[in-house]
């Protein structure tokens, strides 16, 4: 009897979270925490996208509007209700400001359709595909590539450990 294929599929958990109407994902193993945002502190002739720093636990880190980042039209009324999801990327700590956070969901790479070729280009370099769930989908984005080199430099406040 011939078996069929074991399942070889690798898998991961995806932390999903809001920027505006769509859902968004980063892969868990990526987040360091999330919380409500503190008092920002804004930088003058920061990036537009930079709402300015944070201090966490004594180390100063940049908070980043993804919302901005992705060019989405601002849906929030205010920024009170903020959360950041505090992600390492290249050993600097960066808070990524998004709307909401929704849940953790357990995703099979099978279930993961690459980026269509219409987000190919700058956009298409921070996505790793979209995720196909009940409700939706959820765009999974790999935040290594999220910025680029001069812009990580820009932000070096959160590099020490």
């Amino acid at each position: 009897m011939i078996k069929k294929e074991e399942k070889s599929a690798s898998s991961m958990q995806v932390v999903c979270f809001k920027v505006g109407t769509e859902e968004y994902g980063i892969e868990i193993l990526r987040v360091q925490e999330i919380l409500k945002l503190p008092k920002i502190t804004k930088l003058p002739k920061s990036a537009d996208y930079i709402l300015g720093l944070i201090d966490l636990r004594g180390k100063v880190i940049p908070i980043i509007d993804l919302s901005r980042k992705f060019s989405i039209e601002e849906s929030r009324s205010a920024t009170r209700n903020l959360r950041a999801i505090v992600v390492d990327i290249n050993n600097k700590k960066v808070g990524l400001a998004i709307d909401s956070v929704s849940h953790v969901i357990k995703v099979d790479s099978k279930d993961i359709e690459p980026a269509p070729p219409i987000v190919k280009g700058i956009s298409g370099r921070y996505i790793v595909g979209i995720a196909k769930v009940d409700k939706g989908f959820v765009i999974v984005l790999d935040i290594t590539q999220i910025f680029s080199a001069e812009e990580l430099n820009a932000m070096g406040a959160g590099s020490q450990e």
